[in-house]
């Protein structure tokens, strides 16, 4: 690993984590993660929000390091813009290697600080408009950014540059390599990564859109030349990208999203499926885009990225002992935590016995505020009126998401 320089006084140094962990204990990362750290040098040193003991990461940000020719011993300011453990995990191991590191963060931020790591001596808070002179005209500005994700962040800004330090705010996932910078990679690349861009807010930060508007307009008079999270690429060239990105998934939280419609899956015997279908010929004859997902066999990160960004859902369920099937009753309570608001839907199922599901159905979306059309259910193999309906209903939603 090596740093890579955005100023001349400001450094990126990363951790490629390749792993078949959970982030968060949660979320596939089959692609990996990065974690970022930034070093600021001006007669002292600042570094920028840490890593945790995982893969290696502490040795890997060592190298990287190295080779500007730092060691951890050297750092005279710890900047903790959130203190989420896969930033601070190893804060305990680095104030072994160096005590009299001060660390600053938000007066909450040092509240967690103290309750996760008992580290106390040594901790500043610092508040909105606070700043840090490390000498030779290499000032750090830092701006209180509350609940993105969590309550004590803040982002640190570093006005020579025109770098901002958001932490967990327009980051993605998505191992970066050998490089870090947005035109360092080809238009295929960072396609791939725009699309663990929106699995990553959908599953991150989409809880707390409203806090995203806000801090992407407390943010919008800096004249920022490069965006540098603590996740995903290193937005030099284009930093507007991925604050416009991060604006526009804000936005579906309110409002229409994407002319598109996610279908959600699942079926016992084929007899949901057998319904599923028809809906399916509905909406292609409509020409609408759609994605596809079947619950339990897709992880549910990738489910929540496209409900997220799309206008409409189709959820196909079974009953399952006169409620809804497990699988997608889990489905369901994702999209309330993750407050997964104002989507049109169609809601679809078999049942064996007798049906039971969408009574709970109804319940359990009830917070979500969204328009429902007419559900379909059937028992056993669906009729050929059945189909008929089904088919009617994928091209009624379909629609509907045509002339929004």
């Amino acid at each position: 690993m090596c740093a890579f320089a955005i100023s001349d006084t400001v450094y990126c140094v990363h951790a490629d984590i390749q792993t078949s962990d959970l982030f968060e204990g949660i979320w596939s990362i089959k692609d990996g993660v990065s974690l970022n750290s930034y070093v600021v040098k001006g007669e002292k040193i600042a570094f920028i929000d840490l890593v945790k003991d995982w893969k290696e990461a502490p040795q890997q940000i060592g190298e990287a390091l190295a080779s500007i020719g730092i060691e951890f011993a050297a750092i005279d300011y710890l900047i903790l813009n959130h203190i989420e453990p896969d930033h601070t995990g190893w804060l305990k191991e680095f104030r072994a290697l160096n005590p009299h590191c001060e660390i600053l963060s938000t007066d909450k931020g040092c509240k967690l600080v103290k309750s996760f790591y008992k580290i106390e001596a040594g901790v500043r808070a610092v508040k909105d408009g606070d700043m840090l002179d490390l000498g030779k005209g290499q000032i750090l500005t830092f701006i209180e950014a509350p609940n993105v994700h969590w309550p004590e962040t803040m982002f640190t800004w570093h006005e020579a540059s025109g770098t901002l330090f958001p932490c967990d705010a327009f980051g993605s996932f998505g191992a970066l390599g050998d490089r870090v910078f947005d035109d360092t990679f080809t238009d295929e690349e960072r396609a791939f990564f725009e699309k663990e861009t929106i699995r990553y807010y959908a599953n991150i930060v989409s809880s707390f859109s409203l806090f995203v508007e806000k801090a992407v307009q407390k943010v919008k008079h800096l004249d920022i030349q490069c965006i540098a999270p603590s996740h995903g690429i290193v937005w030099r060239k284009n930093p507007q990208k991925i604050i416009d990105l991060y604006s526009t998934y804000a936005s579906y939280a309110k409002g229409p999203a994407d002319k598109e419609i996610a279908v959600i899956w699942s079926s016992m015997y084929g007899n949901t499926k057998a319904g599923l279908d028809a809906v399916i010929r509905g909406i292609e004859a409509e020409g609408v885009p759609y994605t596809i997902h079947r619950v339990p066999d897709e992880d549910a990160s990738y489910i929540l990225a496209d409900a997220w960004k799309s206008s409409a859902l189709v959820i196909a369920m079974p009953t399952y002992e006169y409620a809804m099937f497990p699988p997608m009753a889990y489905i369901i309570d994702l999209f309330k935590r993750k407050h997964l608001f104002g989507k049109t839907v169609l809601r679809i199922g078999s049942f064996g016995w007798i049906g039971g599901a969408k009574k709970e159905y109804e319940a359990a979306i009830d917070p979500l505020k969204w328009t429902s059309l007419e559900s379909r259910e059937w028992a056993g193999f669906p009729s050929q009126e059945d189909l008929a309906d089904l088919e009617k209903s994928g091209r009624q939603l379909a629609q509907i998401v045509k002339h929004r």
